[in-house]
């Protein structure tokens, strides 16, 4: 999928923003162009993790249980109304590690990224960037740029159902197309902003912050000699990521200690 240039891109965000009533405000507070229904998207999220479930194997209830309990005490310390959306995650038996958001609250896991993260604050760390992707809406975004930019306005008001060839378009736009395009990679900017939104979740959940570095160092450890993973061509490198983390890390830190002040101890265990 080819993105415009960065001043291309935030040229035509201003303008359709001038234009029309699209703009939204990131958590981080950056501007957004956000032309979907959330809840067009959420059906496509579903569907989308639905036949993902159906043609990928799953775990072990061991690894389903020990994903999940790190899961919960994030979405724990969320607001009600993000808190009590139907938020699912799973775990997939594959050697790549990675991990995936949809719309919606739909969140896998690999096999992989459990022996590269080795405790539960380096899953935590990967957990809250999943859940950073969904509260930022970066799906609806890429969609909308894309959309309005490539496909066309026309699109979006004609995509109507999921068969339609606008709404297989939009599918496509999203990453949810064919050869399981889900776990395909944001922007490079959605990624440091879903870093830095899950850093802060993390910490207010009372995992420690400063493993989400060691994640990283890990993650260059098994890589290390050899060409990156295919799904990480469009990210930040490692290294850049670190220094993103490492940027935020004090604001994190101080939520951190507040957070095991007030009794926030997960003891999530892989058994």
């Amino acid at each position: 999928m080819r993105w415009l240039r960065p001043l291309a891109m935030t040229a035509a965000v201003t303008t359709l923003c001038a234009s029309i009533a699209a703009c939204s405000t990131s958590p981080t507070g950056r501007s957004q162009l956000l032309l979907l229904p959330d809840s067009q998207l959420n059906e496509m999220g579903q569907q989308a993790f639905a036949q993902y479930q159906r043609d990928i194997p799953t775990a072990d209830q061991a690894s389903h249980r020990y994903v999940q309990c790190i899961t919960e005490a994030i979405i724990d310390v969320l607001p009600d109304d993000q808190r009590n959306q139907d938020w699912q995650i799973r775990v997939f038996r594959a050697d790549q590690p990675n991990a995936f958001a949809l719309p919606g609250g739909y969140m896998g896991v690999n096999t992989g990224m459990l022996d590269i993260a080795t405790d539960q604050n380096q899953l935590a760390s990967v957990i809250g960037h999943e859940i950073g992707h969904v509260l930022a809406r970066h799906a609806n975004e890429r969609a909308s740029t894309q959309s309005a930019t490539s496909l066309g306005l026309s699109v979006i008001s004609s995509a109507s159902g999921m068969q339609t060839p606008a709404g297989q378009q939009l599918m496509g736009v999203l990453g949810m197309g064919a050869e399981y395009g889900i776990a395909l990679p944001f922007s490079r900017r959605h990624e440091s902003e879903a870093d830095a939104i899950g850093l802060q979740l993390m910490a207010e959940a009372g995992f420690d912050p400063r493993e989400s570095v060691t994640l990283w160092e890990n993650m260059q450890a098994a890589s290390s000699g050899g060409e990156p993973p295919a799904w990480m061509s469009t990210h930040p490198s490692q290294g850049q990521r670190i220094q993103g983390l490492q940027a935020n890390m004090d604001q994190a830190m101080a939520t951190y200690e507040q957070a095991r002040a007030q009794g926030r101890a997960p003891n999530c265990q892989r058994s």
